[in-house]
């Protein structure tokens, strides 16, 4: 195989099968000039971080009507901000997200530098998302390697050596391939293979244009790359969700704006841990002193860890909470959401 062979083959097959994408510039608009627009990327390539296309479009599509220039999001208030990506999860990144909308607008005039060093230096901006801006929207040519990327280079190198650990090699194999011809092309032809033919599961190796100069191929069993360490199993935790009511409304708290779903508006509950609450427990650490009873539990899973919430239900009055109508509810993490539907729900 050579470099030359395998770019000019995955190119061709990107020029007749790229993917229509909202915040995508296509390969012949790109062939007659047309240039992404950075804000764009930047905000599709941090929504897509942890979650797929088909998830994040809506909110790309909401979040850039509302607000359609990296200006408009950076004069927005956070808990608007914060309210829309409910839902998306990884809420560090929503805080990031606001962070570096500012530092553009305030000390870059509202443009995106157009370096790679330039764009490192923007708050919140990893060494991925920086290389993904500076080739799709700059066109430089960076090394991009994402999820996708990651498996596509395992897979046609058939490379032993388990993920994690075998990431920078991946990243290396990768970076070998990167030219000064069409950067931004070749980074979106290499994520539009790994996630439409090179896929976890089930890849569809007949359909690859690349597929002679695959070794994972070669082996018989590509779908067995990249290979994987053994995954520690995540710690569990408990805790209680309280679910007060008064009339159509619901008691909320905003969560402490560092640490887990920080800045988002929550139920409140206990702390979270090991042990399971006991029902003594459970009421002595309720934010009013009101006719609580059980109305069953939720289980969430985080990246880190599993999470059980008991649900406690009254209706009553409380202090330094924030009222929301039921309708409103939607606007919340998804854990809270689904303890507030089932508390809701459960009693009735």
């Amino acid at each position: 195989m050579t470099a030359e062979t395998l770019r000019a083959q995955l190119l061709h097959w990107y020029d007749a099968n790229a993917r229509s994408l909202p915040w995508r510039t296509g390969p012949a608009e790109g062939a007659a000039g047309v240039r992404s627009d950075p804000y764009r990327v930047w905000l599709s390539e941090v929504m897509l971080q942890q979650t797929t296309v088909p998830h994040a479009t809506p909110y790309f599509l909401k979040f850039t009507a509302r607000w359609p220039t990296v200006s408009d999001l950076a004069a927005a208030p956070d808990e608007d901000v914060m309210a829309a990506w409910a839902g998306l999860g990884y809420y560090a990144r929503a805080r990031n997200l606001l962070a570096c909308a500012r530092a553009v607008a305030r000390d870059h005039g509202g443009v995106f530098p157009d370096t790679e060093e330039g764009l490192r230096g923007l708050p919140g901006l990893g060494p991925y998302t920086a290389a993904a801006v500076g080739a799709i929207a700059f066109d430089l040519p960076t090394n991009v390697v994402d999820g996708n990327v990651e498996r596509v280079m395992s897979r046609l190198f058939a490379v032993e050596q388990p993920l994690p650990a075998g990431k920078p090699e991946l990243k290396r194999l990768a970076g070998a391939l990167v030219r000064d011809d069409r950067p931004g092309d070749w980074a979106q032809a290499l994520m539009d293979l790994g996630a439409t033919i090179c896929r976890p599961k089930s890849p569809l190796c007949d359909r690859c244009p690349v597929a002679e100069h695959c070794a994972a191929l070669a082996t018989g069993a590509p779908d067995s790359f990249p290979r994987k360490s053994a995954k520690a199993e995540r710690p569990h935790r408990y805790g209680v969700a309280y679910v007060l009511t008064r009339g159509d409304e619901v008691a909320l708290v905003r969560r402490p704006p560092k640490g887990l779903l920080g800045g988002m508006l929550a139920l409140p509950t206990s702390e979270w841990r090991a042990e399971r609450w006991s029902e003594t427990e459970a009421l002595a650490a309720a934010p009013a002193d009101a006719p609580w009873r059980g109305v069953g539990e939720v289980e969430h899973g985080f990246t880190h860890f599993t999470l059980t919430l008991q649900l406690l239900r009254a209706e009553g009055d409380a202090g330094e909470v924030i009222w929301s109508p039921r309708r409103d509810l939607d606007a919340l993490p998804s854990v809270f959401l689904k303890a507030a539907k089932a508390g809701l729900t459960n009693l009735l």
